[in-house]
Formats: structure tokens, C-alpha cells, sequence
């Protein structure tokens, strides 16, 4: 088995189809309604991210060259939770509970100590119960419960929708709803920020120890960016006071042509001062409206909702949504991380990922050879203790060593 720092840019077409076929069986297991992505998808994934979000990401390949593990370990530059970062790990299920999901952690570790952050966030699903039971072996923390819901349009109340937007003019007169599918306006900028500032900090978070967030123009634009880079659609609908010209109130959802009969629904919020006026459900309705009428061939629409989210859970049960996939958000400290998978000096040995300054300066006293043999290319070390390990670089400053079994 080798562990290998996978690098969009570098990576070659095997690699990626290697990538894509395990991908493709992860989401039958956890979207098993859903069809596969195509393999452009996954690379405008990886190669389209926004300028300011990081993805540092580790690939286990068994022996035939296939990838059956990885994780990654998402972090974002700005003001607010520079202390954290996100885990995503995936093991096929021929291959848990055999260590390597401690083994790929390993490397989380590693990126998080690289950049500096101290709080790890991850989430299981209540499907896939091996994922729950190595978060409760680490000692991780439940931050907060949630779930996926899903809207069948087939089954949505059209009448119901004319009656909401209708009850929202009549509730709100002193507001007009506007459509965006195109960038920010630059003169609503500021007015976008302080509403999403206003509004989604005041999301439910749980027990996790994250920051209240106000995204810069830059930021803004770098998201915008991004979507077009991987071929995603964003339509947006908000509330403005006529009088005032103040955004009160949005509803944001996506579309991908990779996933054309899938909207995701993605965050609907309103100022804590304009609440109680009815614009949260006059703007979810009108973008169901306007979905209707210009995406006919869309049959379902998600979004995830904290479970303690009442008033927007109250909305979207009214709708129609239900039910669909049951998340848990945890967290744990990298030390905690560290000390439970045995990330320390006494780890070497047992199966740990190590690290040297180049090829031929390893803790093990090993010979290096460059060798074709070596798996996806790389050293071949033999060690006094009658092991064999595989370099592989990573990134133009380190090598890695990752022990086979």
C-alpha cells in the first residue's frame, strides 16, 4: 500500500481515471440515487477551487495501481478561522478497519501543523457507520447534527407557491424582489456583504468553534470565478427595500450541467432587522417559481439544514422537503488528532508517515536507489531492519515516506 500527496497540476491521466473510478464508487455508496460524475467534473473540482481555498490531498494506491483511500484537508485564507480546517476521508469498504484510515489521518496532521491550524472539522454519515465509530475511537467531539433534505418537484404544491409569493407582497410592500444569474453588481457589493453578514451568521453552529464570517469584495468575485471554472450556474433572488435600496433579505441555489435533474439549494437568509415580515418564504418560493418555469427538466432539489435550524426547517417542511440524509459535524484538536493516531516520534516504526529532507537522509538509516520498480516511480529504500519503504515526493521541498505492508 503507498500514500501518495496527489497534486492537480502533476498528476497523470492514470492517476486521474484511477481517482475518478474510486470517486464514482464512494458516491454510489453514499448517493446511491444520484448517477455517476464524469471525470472532467472531478478535474474542474480540483484544478477550478478559488483563489483562496486550499486542498492538501493524500491518495492510498494498493498494488494494481488503484486508489482505494483518501483524504484531504481544506483550509481557506482571510480574517476569521485561520484556526481550522476541514477533513474529508474516504476509504472503500473492502478497506476499513485495517489502519489505513489512521495511516491517511496521518497526513492531515501533517498539512494542518503546515499551515498552522489547530482545530480539525469533519462529518460522518449516519449511513456509513464505520465512519462514526473511528470518530468516537479518536475522541472527537460532536459539534452539531444535521441533515440533507430533498424536495421532489414532482410532489411540490404549485398553488402553494402562488399563494406565498402573493402573501409576501402583501406582508412586505415596501420591498421588491430582484434576479441575479450573472456577477455581483458592483455597486451591491457592500450591500451583498453586510446582508450574508447579517443574516447567515446567525446559522445555527452547535458546539463547533467556528467564527462569525464577513467576506471581502475579493472574495466575492473569487467564488464567482470559481463557479464558472467548474461549469456551475448560480441564480440568486433577493429583497430590496425600495425606500432604502437595502438588501434584506436572499436565496441562493446552484445548478451544474454535470448534474443537470439536481438544484442544490445553498444559503436563504434574511437581516435580523427585517425579519418576522415574511420574505423568507416569499423568496424561496419565487426561486421554486422561476425553477419551475426555467429549469423543467430539474426533479429534485437539496439543502442542508442544522437539525436545531427551526425557522428554516419549518420552511422547508411546509414546502414540501423531507428527510433525505442524516450528517454529524465533529471536531477535535490536532493535538488530540495527533496523540490518537500516535503521530509522534514513538509513531515511527509502526506505520506512520515519515519525513526527510531528501531521499537519502531517512530516521531508518535506509539505502535509497531510484528505481522503476519503485511503485508510481519514486525511491526504493532497503533498511537495516529488513523493510522496504517508498519515496515519493510531494512537493519540491520534502520528500515523503509512506511504510508498505
Amino acid at each position: 500500500m503507498l500514500i501518495q500527496m496527489f497534486d492537480p497540476k502533476t498528476a497523470s491521466e492514470r492517476e486521474w481515471l484511477a481517482l475518478h473510478q474510486f470517486n464514482n464508487a464512494c458516491r454510489a455508496e453514499q448517493w446511491p440515487d444520484d448517477l455517476p460524475l464524469p471525470l472532467e467534473w472531478l478535474k474542474l473540482r480540483y484544478t477550478g477551487m478559488a483563489a483562496n481555498t486550499y486542498v492538501d490531498k493524500w491518495v492510498a494506491w494498493n498494488d494494481q495501481g488503484e486508489s482505494v483511500g483518501t483524504v484531504e484537508f481544506w483550509t481557506e485564507t482571510g480574517d476569521t478561522n485561520q484556526h481550522m480546517g476541514w477533513v474529508d476521508l474516504t476509504v472503500l469498504p473492502s478497506y476499513r478497519r485495517q489502519g489505513l484510515a489512521t495511516r491517511l489521518l496521518t497526513c492531515a496532521i501533517e498539512a494542518a501543523e503546515r499551515r498552522g491550524r489547530r482545530l480539525v472539522i469533519f462529518e460522518t454519515d449516519t449511513d456509513i457507520p464505520a465512519g462514526i465509530a473511528l470518530a468516537e475511537r479518536l475522541g472527537a467531539t460532536k459539534g452539531i447534527e444535521a441533515h440533507t433534505n430533498q424536495l421532489v418537484l414532482a410532489e411540490l404544491d404549485r398553488e402553494m407557491v402562488q399563494v406565498w409569493q402573493a402573501r409576501g407582497q402583501e406582508r412586505a410592500p415596501g420591498f421588491r424582489l430582484e434576479f441575479l444569474e450573472g456577477p455581483y453588481p458592483e455597486a451591491d457589493l457592500e450591500n451583498m456583504i453586510n446582508l450574508f453578514t447579517l443574516s447567515m451568521n446567525d446559522e445555527p453552529r452547535g458546539d463547533l468553534e467556528i467564527e462569525d464570517e464577513r467576506p471581502t469584495p475579493q472574495q466575492l468575485r473569487e467564488w464567482e470565478e470559481s463557479n464558472v471554472r467548474r461549469k456551475r450556474e448560480r441564480w440568486i433572488v433577493w429583497a430590496r427595500e425600495v425606500e432604502t435600496g437595502i438588501l434584506a433579505g436572499y436565496s441562493t441555489v446552484y445548478w451544474s450541467h454535470f448534474e443537470p435533474d439536481t438544484v442544490q439549494q445553498a444559503g436563504t437568509g434574511v437581516r435580523r432587522d427585517y425579519r418576522n415580515r415574511g420574505l423568507g418564504r416569499w423568496l424561496k418560493a419565487a426561486m421554486l417559481d422561476k425553477l419551475l418555469r426555467e429549469r423543467p427538466n430539474v426533479k429534485r432539489i437539496r439543502t442542508g439544514n442544522a437539525d436545531s435550524n427551526g425557522p428554516m426547517l419549518k420552511i422547508n417542511y411546509e414546502l414540501g422537503f423531507k428527510p433525505y440524509k442524516a450528517w454529524t459535524e465533529w471536531q477535535i484538536s490536532v493535538d488530540k488528532l495527533a496523540e490518537s493516531v500516535g503521530h509522534d516520534d514513538r509513531a515511527r516504526g509502526s506505520g506512520g508517515v515519515e519525513r526527510g529532507p531528501n531521499p537519502t537522509q531517512d530516521p531508518f538509516d535506509c539505502h535509497a536507489e531510484r528505481s522503476e520498480a519503485s511503485p508510481r516511480g519514486g525511491y526504493v529504500l532497503s533498511c537495516d531492519k529488513g523493510e522496504t519503504l517508498h519515496f515519493v515526493q510531494g512537493d519540491s521541498r520534502k520528500y515523503r515516506a509512506v511504510r508498505t505492508y
